[in-house]
């Protein structure tokens, strides 16, 4: 692990970087599987992270290099289940700049999610991968972080 890097909590200041990353993921996401799946606007989407984190309604840990640089984050938000047995955490994203790959910091930004969520009390994270080839590397590296298959797809319907 590349010790050039260190995670910490993101703020309502960080919502500009955090929501250009987003813009980064999303295209990424939309390249890979050649459909256009995500509407986006930086403008929009910074408004709802600055008012998800100020509500306490999202939780975002950040990656940034020794110059103070956004390589990465993990988001989190808290969940309520039964089938989970109560409380539990759940990633909607998680994103490293291809650039800074390989280095590590992936695998500390879910150290971080971990740790945030037995502080929690969370039961477990769930996070969902797409079921297509384009995303088998993902995959291996959420299985590689302790995470197993659970089954079932994620579905959605525009309201």
């Amino acid at each position: 692990m590349d010790n050039n890097f260190h995670i910490e909590k993101a703020d309502v200041e960080d919502s500009c970087v955090l929501a250009v990353m987003v813009g980064e993921l999303l295209d990424e996401i939309m390249s890979a599987t050649g459909s256009h799946a995500f509407k986006f606007d930086l403008e929009e989407t910074t408004a709802r992270l600055k008012g998800f984190i100020e509500q306490g309604r999202y939780f975002v840990l950040i990656a940034r290099d020794r110059a103070g640089a956004a390589s990465g984050f993990v988001a989190l938000y808290e969940s309520y289940a039964l089938y989970a047995e109560g409380v539990y955490g759940t990633i909607p994203e998680l994103y490293v700049r291809p650039e800074f790959r390989s280095l590590g910091i992936g695998c500390r930004l879910v150290q971080g999610a971990k740790a945030y969520g037995a502080e929690r009390g969370w039961k477990r994270i769930e996070v969902t991968t797409p079921p297509l080839p384009q995303f088998d590397r993902t995959l291996g590296f959420y299985e590689r972080q302790g995470f197993a298959v659970s089954g079932g797809r994620k579905l959605r319907v525009v309201l």
